[in-house]
């Protein structure tokens, strides 16, 4: 059974600092791209940062140099830092895992989510 499981999550100042974890179990972990996504009130859910294998990161322009993913393949887990946090950064994120098998058919994993709230 795949399970993706998000923590870290909590009510944060402006300004402030999270880092977001994401266990994983039930998955060969390293062959995974891993990905942040985001889901505000009313809103889609968007992608915040993803990072392939070779250790390609990409990320959204509205993070961009304020959050860093990272994973650790021997924990198979997969980070968010969050820096320099803003009131709009607030929603739930979310852990994806995917891939695309030697058939081409796509294989994907979400989390439950985790809520962050920025806010004084």
């Amino acid at each position: 059974q795949v399970q993706l499981v998000e923590s870290g999550g909590r009510l944060v100042q402006p300004g402030g600092s999270l880092r977001l974890s994401c266990a994983t179990s039930g998955i060969i972990f390293s062959i995974y791209n891993m990905g942040w996504y985001r889901q505000a009130p009313g809103k889609q859910r968007e992608l915040v940062a993803v990072l392939r294998r070779g250790d390609i990161r990409n990320y959204a322009d509205f993070v961009k140099g304020r959050f860093t993913i990272s994973r650790d393949n021997a924990e198979n887990t997969v980070f968010l830092q969050m820096n320099s946090l803003k009131p709009e950064d607030t929603a739930v994120y979310y852990c994806n895992a995917r891939r695309y098998a030697l058939d081409r058919s796509l294989e994907e994993y979400w989390g439950q989510g985790t809520q962050v709230t920025v806010s004084s």
